[in-house]
């Protein structure tokens, strides 16, 4: 029995040596049925025309994905359904009544430009959502800041909660949308921030999946409620926190953009820094900013900082020497 290692069939690879049944499909997947409660409260709230938008930016999301592989002849990379995802995240911050042109705008920023030309999913150093509604920001800023008002998507546009924050009318505010409103739902604003329960619910499952971890969605939101409490623009400290923490995207931030496992950091330490700075640059931009939310370019400039951010918190290599490290770089 002594020879029987030859018939032995060894593969010597480099680790992570650990395997399990999870690959990117089935990430993107979870991160899909996530988001599928807030996607049916905002159908509630505006109507299928937010459904409809949702299908269109996720086909026009694919179709760029496939036509940019196709013309580069490139494998195939849609069925991951980091496209999809990409498509569906985009509709979710835009508003309902955004023509379907300009989401397919959208889409071809976010899959082409931002996505593909820098080598496909996974080295991309800017969220491609984000950066696709950044794009449609810069180029047709009216039709992105017209906000639809619940209930009424086909006939009244209104200010969102943080717009009339901005333009300082906290009692107006609270005497127009209850906090049980900004929690469950019932306000204006784009699919992806009616609806805080909602996406609080999504949140968790993707924490009970271990899709995610709590560090940058506890820490984004925490210095939010944080230091909207301690500087409050409202006469109450308290309701003046939730109403910043319910309205706006930083639920939709906090648990899906921000855990983007491409343009976020790798360790425990890095996501907390990563979620302080976002929190912090959402809170600077409400406040001292022309634009009443923040969530978007927080977390695409944080993006840009995350190499720094996981330079400086990298666990020290088993039998080095932290402080020679360092000083021989």
């Amino acid at each position: 029995m002594i020879n029987d290692y030859k018939g032995l069939k060894l593969i010597a690879s480099s680790n992570p040596h650990i395997r399990n049944n999870e690959d990117t499909r089935s990430l993107m997947l979870d991160v899909i049925i996530a988001l599928m409660p807030a996607l049916a409260m905002s159908v509630y709230v505006f109507g299928v025309t937010t459904l409809i938008s949702a299908v269109v930016s996720v086909a026009g999301a694919v179709f760029f994905e496939w036509l940019y592989r196709k013309l580069l002849k490139k494998p195939q990379t849609i069925g991951d359904l980091s496209a999809a995802l990409t498509g569906l995240l985009l509709s979710m911050v835009c508003p309902p009544t955004l023509p379907y042109w300009m989401l397919l705008v959208g889409d071809f920023f976010a899959i082409f430009v931002v996505k593909q030309l820098y080598g496909g999913i996974g080295k991309n150093f800017l969220n491609p959502a984000l950066a696709g509604r950044a794009a449609l920001v810069a180029c047709y800023a009216s039709q992105m800041t017209s906000w639809a008002a619940p209930r009424t998507v086909d006939a009244v546009t209104a200010a969102t909660p943080l717009a009339m924050m901005k333009a300082g009318e906290f009692e107006a505010l609270t005497a127009q949308y209850s906090l049980s409103d900004m929690f469950i739902g019932l306000i204006g604003g784009s699919a992806g921030e009616v609806s805080a329960m909602m996406l609080l619910i999504g949140g968790l499952y993707l924490i009970f999946r271990r899709v995610i971890s709590w560090h940058t969605p506890v820490a984004y939101i925490g210095t939010v409620a944080v230091l909207t409490f301690l500087f409050p623009q409202g006469n109450d400290a308290l309701t003046y926190m939730l109403y910043n923490v319910f309205g706006g995207g930083l639920m939709l931030g906090a648990f899906f953009m921000a855990t983007d496992y491409v343009t976020s950091p790798v360790t425990k330490e890095g996501q907390l820094i990563y979620g302080l700075g976002c929190g912090l640059l959402t809170v600077f931009i409400r406040y001292f900013g022309s634009y009443p939310e923040g969530v978007c370019y927080s977390i695409l400039i944080m993006n840009c900082l995350v190499w720094i951010i996981d330079k400086y918190t990298k666990p020290t290599r088993f039998g080095v020497d932290k402080k020679k490290e360092g000083a021989a770089k």
